[in-house]
């Protein structure tokens, strides 16, 4: 255990030396101000529409941030020739898979917290709230579906180069946000191969709506049950664990070469 935290902590240093969250902190505060300066569609700086975009804006930098950061750290260690070193010490190809979703995972889960922060700052700012409670549940619902992204995007990184796996990640999650929950309503008109083919999207890629509580933050509701929020985080956790597990497999017999792509 004490090995998979250091490779998670070599994770938040390369990420606190590339700046990154910084970047993407700059762009949604940017993005905030210009919501509350600007009287966008005649309801100016109402801060219930400051909740709605800011929680949108959210969840797409986390989802563009989970991706991006776990499908490099795996072909970054192989291009740099940092995977010979970490292979020679007595780390087991586990380990580093489980090292490094555990850093991804943490240090997005960490600038997303950042982003929470910053529009709920604006918000109160505005004179608006929220439902304390709610928003711990939509903060930890976003976390569980962050493990997910950052499961899928090692996944598939440890038999492709970055830029490969970034975008089959980006692909098939967004296809799950943007598909999979309006799959039943297609299923109504279709019949055949092409409904046996939704059954099988509708069953195989994740249900990311199961996660997503940004109404119930925004207009201030109560929160879930409590059986219902943890019926979805250990839905979460099943599915995060099965991809780790793929990439496992994926990554535990790789052969490595000096001076070319890995095998």
């Amino acid at each position: 255990m004490s090995r998979i935290a250091t490779i998670a902590c070599v994770v938040w240093m390369e990420m606190i030396r590339r700046k990154d969250v910084y970047v993407l902190l700059i762009l949604l505060g940017a993005l905030l101000v210009a919501l509350v300066s600007l009287d966008v569609f005649g309801l100016g700086g109402v801060a219930g529409y400051v909740k709605e975009v800011g929680l949108l804006m959210a969840w797409v930098l986390g989802w563009i941030l989970a991706i991006s950061v776990s499908s490099r750290e795996l072909p970054q260690e192989e291009s740099r020739g940092t995977i010979y070193s970490l292979l020679a010490k007595p780390v087991t190809r586990f380990e580093i898979i489980a090292g490094k979703w555990l850093g991804a995972w943490t240090v997005v889960c960490a600038a997303v917290l950042l982003f929470y922060i910053l529009v709920i700052g604006v918000v109160i700012g505005k004179g608006g709230g929220f439902n304390t409670l709610t928003l711990l549940q939509g903060y930890l619902m976003h976390c569980a579906v962050l493990a997910i992204l950052c499961a899928i995007g090692l996944g598939f990184s440890t038999r492709l180069n970055h830029d490969a796996a970034a975008s089959i990640s980006f692909v098939l999650t967004a296809a799950s946000f943007t598909i999979v929950p309006r799959i039943p309503e297609f299923m109504a008109t279709e019949t055949g191969i092409r409904a046996g083919f939704l059954m099988f999207l509708y069953n195989f890629l994740p249900h990311f709506e199961v996660f997503d509580m940004r109404l119930l933050i925004s207009h201030s509701f109560n929160p879930i049950s409590w059986k219902v929020f943890f019926m979805a985080l250990a839905y979460g956790m099943a599915l995060t664990s099965v991809a780790i597990l793929l990439a496992w497999i994926a990554y535990r017999n790789k052969r490595f070469s000096r001076g070319s792509l890995a095998q």
